[in-house]
């Protein structure tokens, strides 16, 4: 039995991954803003084999409530062995492009608030000398785009942050493992209309996270085709680059 904190538990992709925990028979502490979402998880989990389910309602943009948060986790699992950092929004580039207040917004939400979650959990962790943790990011981050640079510099950030937290760690037997989905069908994507091949489905993402998770991987792009795609994209030449419409 494995005790794991999933952060953003009311998330498409964090629900599914849940479940999968929960059918093994691990411990789960859920969080989440969404009260009334939340509640809906842990109904659905309860019946599916979880050893135990707490859950907090916290707003995760409160960076001041960060500490308090992760040590209450560990009081009541007497230390954790995985955590899933699973929360994010998908902004509107061009209100974006419009309003710096809106493009913070994404900054604080998809890479400040987690860089204050890790810090105690990279702490506590590091102390343990032992311990998993997966943070959701995307490929977005691996290269700008006119069509969504604000959302994909604050993955880059993430991404960034998450390879050099990886190589603090690893000689304290803490893995971190950095999760680029490409598109997702989600509730987050929903009005997105033409969603072609490229698209996965969150169980599909959730089911390549368990098992990076449980293989102790350090970057996994889901589903495994997008490493070859991003591995072209990052290598187009800068002066054409610029010139396409992506």
């Amino acid at each position: 039995m494995s005790k794991a904190l999933i952060i953003g538990a009311t998330s498409a992709i964090a629900q599914e991954a849940a479940k999968m925990f929960a059918a093994r028979g691990d411990a789960l502490v859920l969080v989440a803003r969404d009260e009334k979402k939340l509640q809906a998880v842990v109904q659905d989990l309860e019946v599916r084999g979880a050893a135990s389910i707490d859950h907090t309602i916290v707003d995760l943009t409160d960076t001041r409530q960060h500490d308090t948060l992760i040590g209450k986790a560990y009081e009541i699992m007497g230390g954790l062995d995985i955590v899933l950092i699973a929360h994010g929004i998908l902004p509107d580039q061009k209100e974006c492009e419009k309003d710096y207040r809106e493009a913070a917004r994404v900054m604080v939400t998809n890479f400040t608030s987690v860089v204050s979650l890790l810090t105690p959990i990279a702490n506590r962790m590091e102390k343990q000398g032992h311990g998993t943790i997966a943070v959701i990011s995307s490929v977005a981050g691996d290269r700008g785009r006119q069509s969504n640079y604000v959302y994909g510099a604050s993955k880059a950030g993430k991404t960034a942050f998450l390879s050099g937290l990886r190589n603090r760690l690893q000689k304290s037997g803490v893995n971190v493992i950095t999760i680029k989905p490409g598109f997702v069908d989600t509730p987050m994507t929903a009005h997105i209309e033409k969603k072609g091949l490229l698209w996965a489905k969150p169980e599909q993402i959730a089911k390549g996270i368990v098992k990076a998770i449980d293989k102790k991987k350090d970057v996994v792009y889901l589903p495994g085709f997008w490493r070859c795609i991003m591995t072209i994209v990052r290598h187009i030449p800068e002066g054409v680059f610029k010139k396409l419409s992506m």
